[in-house]
């Protein structure tokens, strides 16, 4: 029986915390800046909505070239270079005073969040041993997922007591705190380099210059049908992110919208441990689909809720399947392509997953408009089925566990 290597190393936790910091940055400005643009920069609720559309778009544009970056041997200055930017464009909110230039620093802040991110998730996984990637991955994501609840809590409670310019100052300091600990990830990685990032090759110049027009330099081929899945899952989860609270106040349970994404994390921090080991030593197939039953459950629950139970219970139920599998699927975008292409992997999965959540913004959005949230949740349901079906026929038969061909394949050269 392999022995078990460790996973809780100074490096992994410096990048989960840094990357913890980032995220509840993000997640505290997307919850509170369509407030900011209303009531301080006196625009519309489509200007509002424009402030976080601008920022995935820029995000998304970048991760095809951070995902190729990351693979080179510049990727530890890449990061450094990333989270600096993010550090520097969080300092200039407080003297915003007009939408246009607010527009134009979050385009230029979600360049830097796309790199930022595509280079954490790449590096993380250096320091994840092979037998524990799914364990190791489900963690990091934790550590996202309670930025999602936290960020938005905070800046709610802050705005609402005290005011903007606060909230920004303390988002500011969230970022240098970001800073200092890619710093310490850089300073000890010079000191000892994992033998993942010494095994990657530096691309020559005569390669890069052929190859540079080849879209297979910013999308990893590999990795596309597993994004594909994801991307509709994020669709659906668009709708989550978006739109609860308004949906919490259609139906009369306003004073429950506070807790839902708590319910959600709650499950999330209790599954974690055994979902991630599971998925390590069992068959994906076998988790994948149970956690994809259990995130159709809760958005039925959810667009039939009429009780404050039944609203909180759909948020334990999605947040104990796709709260799950999220993690799961971007280990196995990461085990199908080659650990020379592991950034690649990482830039296409976010690249599929941010594009969902931009469509199913817009187009669940447009639903809830025409319709109402009900049936905007029951399409959503049709879109998690639809990554059902792309699973099936695309992964279903697919080797499960490329992870023990790279230890089987290690061991014989051993």
């Amino acid at each position: 029986m392999e022995p078990q290597q460790r996973l809780w190393t100074r490096n992994f936790l410096f990048i989960c915390f840094s990357s913890f910091f980032f995220f509840i940055t993000f997640y505290s400005m997307t919850a509170t800046l369509p407030t900011f643009v209303t009531d301080h920069l006196g625009g519309n609720q489509q200007q509002a909505g424009l402030v976080l559309t601008t920022f995935v778009i820029a995000a998304v544009i970048m991760r095809p070239f951070a995902g190729r970056w990351m693979d080179g041997p510049m990727r530890l200055t890449i990061m450094l270079v990333a989270t600096a930017v993010f550090m520097v464009c969080s300092f200039f909110y407080p003297m915003i005073s007009g939408f246009g230039v607010l527009l134009l620093l979050r385009f230029i802040h979600g360049f830097s969040f796309g790199a930022a991110t595509t280079a954490n998730g790449t590096i993380v996984t250096e320091f994840i041993p092979d037998n524990r990637k799914g364990e190791g991955l489900g963690y990091y994501t934790l550590f996202m997922n309670l930025a999602m609840v936290l960020g938005p809590f905070i800046g709610l409670l802050i705005i609402q007591n005290v005011n903007f310019n606060t909230l920004f100052y303390l988002l500011s300091a969230f970022c240098v705190i970001g800073m200092l600990l890619s710093i310490r990830l850089v300073r000890s990685q010079a000191k000892s380099v994992p033998a993942a990032a010494a095994d990657r090759p530096a691309p020559s110049k005569s390669g890069a210059a052929k190859e540079r027009f080849n879209w297979r330099n910013y999308i990893e081929p590999s990795s596309i049908p597993i994004s594909l899945v994801a991307m509709f899952l994020a669709i659906a989860y668009a709708s989550i992110l978006s739109f609860v609270p308004s949906y919490a106040d259609e139906i009369g349970l306003k004073s429950y919208s506070s807790y839902y994404f708590i319910v959600y994390a709650v499950m999330i921090v209790a599954a974690r441990p055994f979902t991630g080991k599971l998925f390590d030593r069992l068959p994906r197939n076998y988790l994948v689909y149970p956690t994809i039953a259990l995130y159709v459950i809760g958005l039925a629950v959810l667009a039939t809720a009429h009780s404050g139970f039944l609203f909180l219970l759909s948020g334990a139920v999605i947040g104990l399947g796709f709260g799950s599998l999220s993690p799961c699927l971007q280990t196995i975008a990461v085990q199908s392509a080659p650990k020379s292409k592991v950034g690649l992997a990482t830039a296409t999965y976010f690249i599929f997953f941010d594009g969902g959540i931009g469509i199913g913004s817009a187009l669940l959005g447009g639903i809830a408009t025409a319709t109402n949230n009900r049936i905007m949740y029951l399409c959503g349901i049709v879109s998690v089925l639809i990554g059902a079906l792309v699973y099936y026929l695309l992964l279903h038969r697919r080797p499960s566990r490329p992870s023990r061909q790279v230890q089987a394949q290690s061991a014989q050269s051993a």
